[in-house]
């Protein structure tokens, strides 16, 4: 941001200083008449008290300091005789400090919004020093989530889409321009004025370009994986039980839109948490596990959808999974990628005959993408040609016509795989996924050499080698990949920069 507007960012800041929360008290809650958070029980809905749970002295005193601040900020209030009790649960915070939730699972902080006068009962926590229950809605509650983003909605929702994006407590306010954004947070800012809404100033950074976002890196290139989150799961060691198996998975599920192939490359290790599996660590899991990693070391970016060109959902069934990448053309013909998917067919659908395998991937991948689709002619790029005969013509009964009416609602086109001379290529592309394509030198690497003899291989190593071209509605290209004895892939891809028919490519 230039100098000029850095300078008159910090006075707008300073104008509107008094919408930022340094502490508890700088916390005015929310006029009753725009939200307030209910907790409806059912009528047969049991009671349950949960004992004091014991706890190390520097927690409890943790406990106590917390206490004490939200006590003096007027968001607590005495439980004398209280039917509902649950204990206090801490969380460690980035900054180093922690987080006081109450475990409301038998019950089952937005500390602006305040708590029904019926219900606050049911919000009683226990501890050393007393049984208290929240004036306020605490973090934790079953739907809390929901309330706090109806009131968002609800005071934003002439914003939304347009100068800011709400996702629950988090606001990002864009704009194409620094002027721009000024404007936008005046406007904004006015706006947490007039409702008494407060900003946590730690939380808060202006004027920058990209940042982390619901575990996300966002930036003007697209959607990119917190690098700290790769570093966590590449320093993590060989699992040794099942709960670590389950950390890894989990870890590694929360970023499976960037991962190609998920399913199949760690199906040995999904394995291992079948009931009926022997729960060995294997050389197959090993190597998928050091394959995840590798794949990591260089991660895709995901980028948005560019309105009025259409997407390409490249769709590849397998007998037991299946995986598909949906991408779109940029401004200079060159295919990004928006989203990877995988899944494990279950052992019903493994039964299915390679049509219906098909057609049942793509009702699941719409399903997936469908805030995607919705608004976009995608082309479909499959094995099995005959899917588009579901697409163009009606099915009568079965699986096929209740899948045929929910992709009605899209607008897919399916390119003909069979004008694609290169399915043998973009098959091993498919199979053999690269981390990191190595470049071609154009050059010939030993031009002093004047002759050269073929000799035969004691060991029979041979290098196989696969070319084609292809020309379809997608554009026109030819392609080699090299393959060594060692199972190296070296790829060269070219388009071409004009028409041709396709036995010319």
């Amino acid at each position: 941001m230039p100098r000029d507007l850095t300078i008159e960012l910090i006075e707008l800041l300073k104008e509107y200083s008094n919408i930022f929360a340094w502490s508890y008290r700088d916390m005015p809650s929310l006029n009753r008449e725009i939200v307030e958070h209910k907790l409806p029980l059912l009528p047969n809905a049991t009671p349950v008290r949960q004992q004091l749970r014991r706890m190390k002295p520097d927690v409890a005193l943790k406990i106590k300091e917390e206490v004490e601040k939200q006590w003096n900020a007027e968001f607590l209030a005495v439980a004398n005789y209280p039917r509902w009790v649950a204990n206090i649960v801490l969380v460690p915070k980035k900054d180093g400090k922690v987080r006081m939730c109450v475990d409301y699972r038998n019950l089952n902080r937005y500390n602006q919004i305040l708590m029904a006068e019926e219900d606050r009962e049911k919000t009683t926590f226990i501890t050393f020093w007393g049984t208290f229950c929240y004036k306020v809605m605490p973090f934790g509650l079953k739907n809390a989530g929901a309330t706090y983003q109806r009131e968002m909605v609800t005071l934003f929702h002439d914003m939304m889409h347009k100068e800011i994006e709400v996702y629950v407590d988090d606001i990002i306010a864009k704009s194409t321009s620094s002027e721009q954004h000024l404007k936008d947070l005046r406007k904004l800012f006015a706006r947490f004025r007039k409702y008494r809404l407060r900003l946590n100033p730690t939380n808060c950074t202006f004027g920058v370009k990209n940042g982390k976002l619901l575990g996300f890196v966002v930036n003007e290139r697209g959607i990119e994986i917190d690098p700290d989150k790769v570093k966590a799961i590449r320093e993590i060691p060989t699992p040794k039980t099942e709960s670590e198996v389950r950390d890894f998975l989990g870890r590694i599920n929360f970023i499976a839109r960037f991962i190609s192939r998920l399913t199949k490359t760690c199906s040995p290790i999904f394995k291992l948490l079948r009931k009926k599996h022997k729960n060995e660590w294997d050389s197959k899991c090993q190597k998928a596990f050091k394959k995840i990693k590798q794949y990591l070391e260089n991660p895709p970016i995901l980028v948005p959808t560019i309105q009025g060109k259409p997407l390409i959902l490249y769709l590849t069934v397998l007998n037991e999974s299946m995986g598909c990448v949906l991408g779109q053309q940029d401004e200079t013909r060159k295919e990004r990628v928006i989203y990877y998917l995988s899944k494990k067919f279950t052992d019903c659908e493994k039964r299915y005959p390679a049509l219906e395998r098909t057609c049942c991937a793509l009702v699941w991948a719409t399903k997936r993408l469908r805030q995607y689709m919705l608004s976009h002619t995608t082309w479909l790029v499959a094995k099995t040609n005959s899917i588009k005969y579901i697409l163009e013509k009606p099915a009568l009964t079965g699986r096929i016509a209740r899948w045929q009416m929910a992709l009605s609602e899209y607008d897919i086109v399916y390119v003909n795989r069979s004008t694609i001379k290169g399915s043998s290529l973009a098959e091993h592309m498919a199979y053999h996924p690269l981390t990191e394509p190595q470049p071609l030198h154009h050059e010939f690497p030993d031009e002093h050499i004047t002759a050269t003899t073929e000799i035969e291989s004691q060991n029979e190593n041979k290098w196989t080698m696969w070319f084609d071209g292809a020309s379809n509605i997608l554009g026109n290209g030819i392609g080699v990949v090299l393959n060594s004895p060692k199972d190296q892939c070296f790829p060269f891809l070219a388009k071409l920069g004009f028409d041709c028919t396709n036995n010319m490519a």
